[in-house]
């Protein structure tokens, strides 16, 4: 099959388009993925760039990727919950670093994955799994609810877009940094939106003068403004900084869970949760999509397309 691969840890332009990589094999409870999108995050290339290499074991040529839209190819033995030809998704992120999406097939663990309801593109289908599980996560171990204020740090971020969106919809007040561009998208998802930077706490404070309640934070070196808006026993969760365990905060990864993204994926359906997405690339243009991605320079998902 055709795959994105790279032989050492190092920047994006070291991957190689090969060829005739193996196709994954598929064990039991696994599904084989014939891929229609994957997607592109920032953890990719801290990945490849080996900043993740005290968590992760790696085996090398490896595969970039964890978020995949596509149909399913085959069935491992025992699994019953999905058929051949089912549309799905997942955040495919495994213990060890190997067989990852950006590949024209990918071995995934069914426990992961989710089927993709109808009126859901691939693109969206494949933009949605890291951000949005992330997302919901963060929300959910805050235990957002109507009586909360809440402050979200890169509120126009892919997580935080997101995370935006279902603490809204939970009836929580939403206030979210955000460069002045990125404004006007803000409010148009019922977040009140505050120019990050010099002045933060006192613009938070303008809107919420007895501090928030509940602090999500998507960029990391924060933790001085949280400190300072953070009402007395408010919560706070980071997904960019661990040290926040050491100011009574939780540090949120992630993990792999199908059903709460088919949750996910229905609500994309029903028109209640918005996936913003900026460009695809055919699979040999991935290095240049990891590129743009390190330079922050996305505007929504950057997808990788493994038929072009």
């Amino acid at each position: 099959m055709r795959a994105i691969t790279y032989s050492q840890y190092g920047e994006p332009e070291t991957l190689q388009l090969t060829e005739d990589a193996p196709q994954p094999k598929l064990g039991p409870g696994s599904v084989l993925i014939r891929v229609e999108r994957a997607a592109v995050n920032p953890v990719d290339w801290k990945v490849m760039a080996g900043y993740l290499d005290p968590m992760l074991d790696i085996v090398f040529p490896a595969v970039p990727g964890w978020d995949v839209a596509g149909v399913i190819e085959a069935l491992g033995p025992d699994v019953p919950e999905f058929e051949v030809g089912d549309r799905v998704a997942s955040y495919g992120r495994k213990d060890v670093v190997h067989g990852g999406t950006y590949a024209e097939y990918v071995a995934l663990p069914a426990t992961s994955v989710a089927r993709i309801p109808e009126p859901v593109s691939a693109e969206v289908a494949a933009g949605l799994p890291l951000v949005g599980l992330t997302a919901l996560r963060s929300v959910e171990t805050l235990g957002i609810g109507d009586q909360d204020t809440v402050l979200i740090h890169a509120a126009s971020g892919g997580v935080g877009h997101i995370a935006a969106q279902l603490a809204v919809a939970r009836g929580a007040k939403v206030i979210g940094t955000a460069s002045a561009p990125h404004h006007e998208p803000l409010r148009e998802i019922g977040v009140t939106p505050v120019e990050y930077g010099d002045g933060l706490v006192d613009r938070v404070r303008s809107v919420a003068p007895d501090g928030v309640t509940a602090v999500a934070d998507f960029v990391g070196g924060v933790w001085e403004q949280t400190r300072q808006v953070l009402s007395v026993g408010g919560r706070h969760v980071s997904i960019a900084d661990p040290q926040v365990e050491q100011h009574g905060g939780r540090w949120v990864w992630v993990r792999p869970d199908g059903r709460r993204l088919e949750t996910l994926l229905s609500a994309v359906a029903e028109g209640a949760l918005q996936v913003r997405l900026d460009r695809t690339f055919p699979l040999a243009q991935a290095a240049e999509a990891l590129q743009i991605s390190q330079r922050g320079e996305a505007r929504g998902k950057l997808l990788i397309d493994p038929t072009a």
